[in-house]
């Protein structure tokens, strides 16, 4: 398993058909760099599918998640970076509302 320290969003939306070069040229525009152990992750118009590149500390891994219902909670574009812990991370991957997660992991409504 890949070691993985720090989780990052852009909220800019992506096009899905961007691949490795285009993801990684987008995340130093983005982030200024790709540091090791650190996930980017981007989603489409639509926030129903995510690309995350992860640099492992060697290469690049891209990984890709799709949604069949709903969409993934995704921030607006008045910040062009987000950064995550390891349970909101969790919680985006699987479409929770990631930014009601509390310390003691429960959802709120508020």
């Amino acid at each position: 398993m890949m070691r993985i320290d720090a989780w990052y969003l852009a909220s800019a939306r992506l096009d899905m058909r961007a691949g490795m070069d285009t993801l990684l040229a987008r995340v130093i525009e983005v982030f200024g760099s790709a540091q090791p152990h650190t996930a980017y992750a981007f989603a489409n118009l639509r926030a129903s599918r995510m690309k995350v590149l992860i640099h492992d500390g060697f290469g690049l891994w891209l990984c890709t998640r799709r949604l069949h219902q709903g969409s993934l909670h995704w921030p607006d574009g008045d910040t062009p970076q987000v950064s995550l812990n390891q349970q909101q991370w969790q919680a985006l991957t699987v479409g929770l509302p990631w930014r009601r997660l509390q310390a003691d992991m429960r959802i709120t409504l508020s």
